[in-house]
């Protein structure tokens, strides 16, 4: 009874130290990683939410602890709502339509044509070209004296509209433009989520006989809907995180109209050296992101077809 109980001893004490050992093998290998984001996500994240709670001088060093009187007075603050207002719309705006454009791309570039590939060149070409080369094209497009717009709107004896100088269209503008420089990546992922799509498929689909709207409707989308959502989720928090355009184009204004969330945390931190508040600001928009992820993956992911 002794040996029995020694040799089970033993084989605990084996068994424990192989798992210590596999343990700290893993931490090895995840160590690098776990150095980078300590260093650049988890401290900045760490650091932001604790400067929310203060004053800070110009240098971004906390003075005051004011606890949450930073974001007391961001909801209280008509600047503050006027740009959750912006960045609500501005993501209403641009995720939709811009998913349902990038679809119906790739759909079409999908189909085995002859020159097919010049057409998916042309419509993943806005992913090779950066913001700000991107915001001198709209903005000369935007031109309300030689851009595009307002000669095809003279051409039909309509009225020039200050596109992104009057409130009313500016949001708007930089919507457009925002959607057109996102296509070519979402346009990219949505083709190469239907090239993987089994061709057997539709091969019985037209067996049977069925319309090209039918196969849309309950293979191709189905199928597709994976893809459709990582797509969704990624341009859903690219659009809350926009700054690059919305710099270039606008500077927030007119009567900030654009100034969104990210826009108006880059002027406080860095224009009006109020760190605090931008902290603040940070934290919430965080907070927004969040809550909008785990709704996609409640709420969305149950339409994804994985099979």
């Amino acid at each position: 009874m002794t040996t029995i109980q020694h040799e089970f001893t033993d084989d605990r004490h084996v068994e424990r130290k192989r798992a210590w050992s596999n343990w700290m093998t893993g931490m090895l290998f995840l160590l690098p990683s776990l150095i980078l984001f300590g260093v650049f996500l988890f401290y900045p994240m760490v650091r932001t939410v604790y400067l929310s709670l203060f004053l800070t001088d110009s240098q971004g060093v906390p003075v005051v602890f004011v606890g949450w009187e930073n974001f007391l007075n961001l909801f209280q603050s008509a600047s503050f709502q006027l740009s959750a207002k912006a960045t609500a719309l501005f993501v209403l705006y641009t995720v939709p339509a811009g998913i349902v454009l990038a679809t119906a791309l790739a759909v079409l570039a999908n189909q085995k044509l002859r020159g097919i590939g010049l057409f998916r060149t042309m419509f993943s070409a806005t992913m090779g070209m950066s913001v700000a080369a991107s915001s001198v094209i709209w903005m000369f497009l935007f031109n309300p004296s030689i851009g595009l717009f307002n000669r095809i709107l003279a051409a039909l004896n309509i009225p020039g509209v200050q596109w992104l100088l009057d409130p009313q269209y500016a949001l708007l503008s930089v919507s457009v433009a925002t959607i057109w420089m996102n296509t070519g990546f979402a346009f990219l992922i949505l083709l190469g989520g239907l090239q993987n799509i089994d061709q057997s498929l539709y091969e019985s689909a037209r067996i049977a006989g069925v319309s090209e709207s039918y196969k849309l409707r309950k293979i191709t989308l189905p199928m597709l809907s994976p893809t459709l959502f990582f797509v969704t989720t990624v341009s859903l928090i690219n659009a809350f995180q926009t700054f690059g355009q919305v710099d270039l184009l606008t500077k927030g204004g007119p009567m900030e109209s654009t100034n969104v969330i990210v826009y108006s945390i880059y002027k406080d931190a860095f224009i009006n050296y109020n760190v605090g508040s931008a902290s603040a600001q940070a934290v919430l928009l965080f907070v927004a992101v969040l809550v909008v992820t785990v709704l996609q993956f409640k709420i969305g992911e149950r339409k994804v077809h994985y099979q």
